[in-house]
């Protein structure tokens, strides 16, 4: 368990240090056997980057990037509240 813990704090801190990801948003968790990247970047491109990172310093790891993108625009279309 304990080397699991030093796992996901040892990628937090790639994903807040590392010069290309400096990304605090993005959330660690293990579920099974696979790690789990959560939580929101703004951009497609941005959380690509996390996960190609991520995949490249963990090879053996399975990942899975469920890391969603923050909307910046306005809505599109008016929500209807009923």
């Amino acid at each position: 368990m304990t080397k699991q813990i030093d796992l996901e704090a040892e990628i937090q801190r790639l994903l807040t240090e590392h010069d290309r990801i400096a990304e605090q948003g993005v959330t660690v968790q293990r579920r099974e056997n696979v790690l789990v990247l959560g939580g929101e970047v703004e951009s497609a491109q941005r959380r690509d980057e996390i996960c190609r990172q991520i995949t490249a310093r963990y090879p053996d790891l399975e990942i899975a990037c469920d890391i969603g993108i923050t909307r910046t625009q306005a809505p599109a279309e008016v929500e209807e509240i009923s």
